[in-house]
C-alpha cells in the first residue's frame, strides 16, 4: 500500500473502534444490517445491491445499451456520476456509517431496570409537592401510573402474565400545571423526557410535522441511544388541537387521520425515525425504535368540554318538582372532574384512541388560596425569584400576606391559571427593579396590599431607619 493510500484509509476512519460502524447505501442510506452486503466503487462510496440492480433496470428500460459506455453523454434526461470528480471529495464523513446495534447476547447480559432504583410512589408524589401546589388526586394518579409503567419494563413477563401500558390522558384548565407536572417528573426520574405539540402534526405526505416525529423528538433527548430512549416518556401536548372537526367539506389531515396515525404509536410498533434530523426525506440513517415501552402522556385543556358535561348532567332530570335547574352546574369550577369517556368521545376523539389512554384523570382548577401557595411554596416559587434578584442587591424584598392575596385576585379574574402570576408581579415590579439600584442606601422593600390595587406605594425601609410609604413614592419608587 502507498504513503497516499494510507494517509487516505487513515483520514477515512481514525477511530479505534472503526469495527463497532457500519456501512450506510448511499442512495437510499439503509445500512448494511438491513440492506444486505454493500458494494464498494471508488472513493469509498458504497451502495446495497437493490439499488444497483435499480439503476441497470432504469438504463436497460431506458433501450440504452450498457455495452457502448461511450454514449453516456448523449442519452437524454440522464446524467451520470463521474467517479473522478469524487476522488477529489476527500475522505467520506463519519455521519455516512451508523453505528452498529448491539448483539442480543449482548444485550441479553446488558443489566436491566432495576425495580429497585424506581421511588415508590408515596415517594414520587412526595417528590412532586415540592414543586406543584394542590392537584392532590392528579399527583397520586401519574405517580402509581408511573410506578406501574416501571413495574411494567422490568417485568420479564416468564410466567405468561404481561403488564398492559397505561398510556395517561390529562386534561386541566390553561395554567394548570399539566406540562410542568411531567417536567417535574422526569427530572425527579431521570428518564429522557420529549414534549411534543400535537398542534404541528399532520398527516404522512401532508406539510407539517410526521407522527413519527415525537418519537425522533425523543431519541435526540436520549442523545441518539435507542435503548434509553424505548424506557422514556413522551408528552404530546395540546391534544385536544386534534379532535375531529364536526363540519367541514375538506380532508381532516390534522385532526382525525393523525389519531389514527397515533394508534400503532400508543399501543407498541418499530418505528424508523431519522437520527438528528425531523425528515426521512433528509440524507441520514434511520434509527429503528420499538415504542412498546415507551410511556405516553396527552394533555389538553379542552375548551368546551364543561358544556358537553353539563348537557349530560342536565340530562338526568328535567321535569318535575325534583328537577335540576339549568343553570345547577354552572358556576362549578371543577366540572371536568365529572369528565367520563363518552363527553371526550362526544368532544371529537375517535374510540380507538381513547381505548389506548386506561388512565384518564382532570386537574383542579387554580383557587385564590392555591394561587397564593403557587407564589411562595414552591421550590422555584415567583417570590423567591424576585427575592434572590434584589439580595444581589443586598436589598431583602417582603410580601405582606394581604398582598399575595391582592395579587391571586388579579390572576383569578385574567383566567390564564398560574401564568398570569408572573404577568402581574412583572408589571408592579418594573419601578422597584429600575430603581433600586440607584442607591445604595435602601435595605428593604415590602410589598402591600395598597401597592397592587394602585392606592398606594411599597414601604422603603433604608439601612439605618423606616421610611413612611408617602415619602418612598415621593422618592420615586
Amino acid at each position: 500500500m502507498s504513503d497516499k493510500e494510507k494517509i487516505d484509509d487513515k483520514d477515512f476512519m481514525d477511530d479505534t473502534d472503526a469495527e463497532s460502524y457500519e456501512d450506510i447505501c448511499y442512495i437510499c442510506r439503509r445500512p448494511e444490517s438491513k440492506a444486505g452486503k454493500m458494494i464498494r466503487i471508488p472513493n469509498n462510496i458504497c451502495i446495497c445491491s437493490d439499488c444497483m440492480q435499480k439503476t441497470f433496470d432504469t438504463m436497460n428500460h431506458s433501450g440504452f445499451p450498457i455495452g457502448d459506455m461511450g454514449n453516456f453523454g448523449n442519452m437524454p434526461n440522464i446524467s451520470m456520476i463521474n467517479l473522478s470528480d469524487l476522488q477529489n471529495m476527500g475522505a467520506m464523513p463519519k455521519k455516512q456509517k451508523l453505528k452498529k446495534k448491539k448483539a442480543k447476547e449482548e444485550k441479553k447480559e446488558a443489566p436491566k431496570l432495576d425495580i429497585k432504583s424506581i421511588p415508590a410512589p408515596h415517594k414520587i408524589k412526595a417528590s412532586l409537592d415540592e414543586y406543584v401546589v394542590g392537584q392532590e388526586h392528579a399527583k397520586k394518579v401519574m405517580s402509581v401510573a408511573v410506578y406501574n409503567h416501571y413495574k411494567r419494563v422490568s417485568n420479564d413477563a416468564q410466567d405468561g402474565i404481561e403488564v398492559e401500558k397505561s398510556n395517561m390522558l390529562m386534561l386541566g384548565p390553561t395554567g394548570s400545571g399539566k406540562t410542568y407536572m411531567v417536567k417535574t417528573l422526569a427530572k425527579l426520574l431521570d428518564v429522557p423526557l420529549a414534549i411534543a405539540d400535537a398542534t404541528s402534526l399532520t398527516e404522512a405526505g401532508y406539510i407539517g410535522d410526521d407522527i413519527e416525529s415525537v418519537v425522533s423528538k425523543l431519541l435526540a433527548a436520549a442523545d441518539n441511544d435507542v435503548e434509553r430512549a424505548e424506557h422514556g416518556i413522551i408528552f404530546i401536548d395540546e391534544i385536544d388541537k386534534i379532535a375531529k372537526k364536526k363540519t367541514t367539506n375538506q380532508r381532516d389531515v390534522s385532526g382525525e387521520s393523525v389519531q389514527q396515525g397515533m394508534l400503532k404509536l400508543l399501543e407498541g410498533a418499530e418505528i424508523e425515525v431519522p437520527v438528528g434530523a425531523n425528515s426521512k426525506n433528509a440524507m441520514v440513517p434511520l434509527a429503528t425504535v420499538n415504542t412498546r415501552d415507551i410511556l405516553f402522556i396527552c394533555g389538553g385543556a379542552f375548551p368546551d368540554l364543561e358544556e358537553i358535561i353539563k348537557e349530560r348532567l342536565n340530562k338526568q332530570s328535567a321535569m318535575g318538582f325534583h328537577a335540576d335547574l339549568k343553570d345547577k352546574y354552572d358556576g362549578e369550577e371543577n366540572l371536568l372532574q365529572r369528565v367520563e369517556v363518552e363527553d371526550i368521545r362526544k368532544y371529537g376523539m375517535i374510540p380507538e384512541f381513547l381505548g389506548r389512554m386506561p388512565v384518564i384523570f382532570a386537574l383542579d382548577a387554580l383557587t385564590e388560596e392555591m394561587l397564593v401557595k403557587i407564589l411562595t411554596e414552591p421550590k422555584s416559587a415567583i417570590v423567591k425569584q424576585y427575592q434572590k434578584l434584589l439580595a444581589m442587591d443586598e436589598v431583602k424584598l417582603e410580601f405582606e400576606e394581604k398582598a399575595l392575596h391582592a395579587i391571586a385576585r388579579k390572576a383569578k379574574k385574567k383566567d390564564v391559571g398560574a401564568r398570569a402570576l408572573r404577568a402581574i408581579i412583572e408589571e408592579f415590579m418594573l419601578d422597584i427593579m429600575y430603581e433600586i439600584p440607584k442607591d445604595d442606601s435602601i435595605g428593604m422593600v415590602t410589598i402591600t396590599e395598597d401597592y397592587i390595587d394602585n392606592n398606594g406605594a411599597p414601604l422603603i425601609t433604608m439601612r439605618g431607619c423606616p421610611v413612611l410609604p408617602e415619602k418612598a413614592g415621593a422618592a420615586g419608587v
